[in-house]
């Protein structure tokens, strides 16, 4: 009798090694780029009406303050330089800007296994922000964030599998110089993550010595060019439909670099946009539109990610409320807008006003990741990690908003009905033939893997089993997630001689 009990025994052992194992990237249950799409707050006539209005205000109302080099590019194009010293953008150019403009950009990490194809519904979650504080668990309190906490958080974001893409989430306010701070965060997120690194500059002048750093990460311009793994996250505009003059001119270098740019309008409902939400959205699509005949002038086709970025008030206090429902229906909105041009595009989700990773944040954070998803966003942005409406950022939270992001990514994949799956032969068998239950059935072990997503942290066990194993808490297995990572060397650090090289050649502040 024993015999044949280990031979059950070894099967059943072999069948839990096979589920352990790594899937293939096709098998995974969730990964970057599902399709989603299935969420539609707008209409159809919405959608028409909403860009209606903003090709009427691009014409009639038009955008001020584009530098002089701005003026010379988009007149050239077609824009028209009123007696107002507003540009105005005739239908005609805006449409046919449209049709010209990229339906397919690659945003490609360092490595090549995080590229991400940005086109049609396809989903990436990634961080952004320029928190000025970090969230401390230990204490709950908040302090300067620092580089050192940057490059902590690229080094996190390297390892969890639901977060795509790094866009810098905290500003280094330990670096008082702003050049030595742009360029010691553009080094911080590259020494930390081979994944999609997006980050801003701030003088226009700073950009040369920003893309000698890259060529020399990327082993020359060249190599730089044919994979360019840095994107420019450029606030362009600043609304109410005025463009920013030195963000402009740094946009402009970078796309002759050959960076690609998000093109980046956030405005506030409310405050700098109008507080309906729809009136928000038109003036975010026109500015961005405005935006996308800038960049097409400079160079036809540049890879540019339509970012409309509307953010939203709490209309009683002015406060910005990132948390709330009616952002979450916005960067829904602003992503079904995308698929209307269908034009690769960005927006903001995943911002909790919480001020710690709590019962709050989590539906905060939940909510607006989950539609931003199903509407089929292709760059959801602050999508973990940001409280206190962008003021601080906790790495803990980070880590948490992986699972969170997982079960998202499982919402946005939906349900795949097939003649298989529909699974008439299997309940004929288990009704009629069988147990009366499916538990053991080959086709639920089949589908373990990759029909269900299971949390890394999250506590699914009986009150009993959590009771036994010491209660186990959620922020308290986050901080060791934490600690565990960063206890361990990087393994994405540039080679011994890029390193030197840079080291030789800029003031990084960050230890070796």
């Amino acid at each position: 009798m024993s015999k044949p009990q280990s031979r059950r025994s070894g099967g059943r052992a072999a069948r839990r090694a096979d589920r352990a194992a790594p899937l293939a990237e096709n098998l995974r249950p969730v990964r970057a780029g599902l399709s989603g799409g299935a969420y539609r707050p707008l209409s159809e006539t919405g959608m028409k009406r909403i860009h209606e209005a903003a090709l009427a205000a691009l014409e009639q109302i038009g955008l001020a303050d584009a530098p002089q080099s701005g003026i010379d590019y988009m007149t050239a194009a077609g824009a028209i330089l009123g007696n107002d010293g507003r540009l105005h953008f005739p239908r005609a150019l805006i449409e046919d800007t449209i049709a010209r403009a990229n339906r397919s950009i690659t945003l490609f990490g360092r490595d090549a296994k995080f590229d991400m194809e940005l086109s049609g519904a396809r989903v990436h979650y990634g961080t952004a922000g320029a928190a000025v504080h970090l969230v401390d668990i230990e204490t709950g309190t908040y302090r300067d964030s620092t580089l050192q906490d940057l490059h902590d958080a690229a080094r996190i974001a390297e390892q969890l599998d639901n977060i795509h893409f790094l866009q810098r989430p905290m500003v280094a306010r330990d670096i008082t110089d702003n050049r030595e701070m742009d360029l010691n965060t553009l080094y911080a997120c590259c020494s930390g993550t081979t994944k999609h690194v997006g980050t801003s500059f701030t003088e226009p002048s700073w950009i040369e010595d920003a893309f000698e750093m890259l060529h020399m990460m990327a082993g020359g311009e060249a190599a730089w060019r044919a994979r360019p793994f840095v994107s420019n996250s450029n606030c362009f505009v600043v609304p109410p439909m005025k463009f920013a003059t030195e963000s402009c001119e740094v946009m402009e270098k970078c796309i002759l670099g050959g960076m690609p740019v998000l093109l980046l309008s956030a405005g506030q409902a409310g405050a700098t946009a109008p507080a309906p939400i729809a009136g928000a959205v038109v003036q975010a699509v026109a500015e961005c539109l405005a935006g996308l005949v800038y960049v097409n002038a400079i160079r036809p086709g540049h890879p540019a990610i339509f970012g409309t970025w509307p953010f939203v008030s709490d209309l009683r206090t002015g406060a910005m409320s990132g948390g709330s429902g009616e952002q979450a229906l916005l960067t829904a909105a602003c992503a079904q807008m995308h698929g209307f041009y269908d034009i690769p595009g960005g927006a903001a989700a995943g911002i909790a006003d919480a001020k710690l990773p709590n019962m709050q944040a989590g539906w905060e954070q939940a909510t607006s990741n989950v539609m931003a998803g199903l509407a089929g966003l292709n760059m959801v942005y602050e999508a973990a990690g940001m409280h206190a409406s962008l003021l601080g950022f906790c790495l803990e939270s980070l880590i948490l908003g992986d699972d969170l992001l997982g079960q998202a990514m499982r919402c946005v994949r939906g349900i795949e009905v097939t003649e298989d799956n529909v699974s008439l032969e299997t309940i004929r068998a288990t009704c009629l033939e069988g147990p009366g239950h499916y538990l053991g059935t080959e086709q639920t072990l089949a589908l373990m893997q990759t029909e269900y997503v299971y949390p890394t942290l999250g506590d699914r066990s009986s009150p009993k089993e959590w009771d036994e194993r010491g209660r186990p808490d959620l922020i308290e297995s986050a901080k060791a997630r934490k600690e565990a990572i960063l206890s361990e060397p990087s393994s994405v650090r540039f080679p011994a001689g890029v390193e030197e090289a840079l080291r030789a050649r800029f003031n990084i502040h960050l230890r070796h």
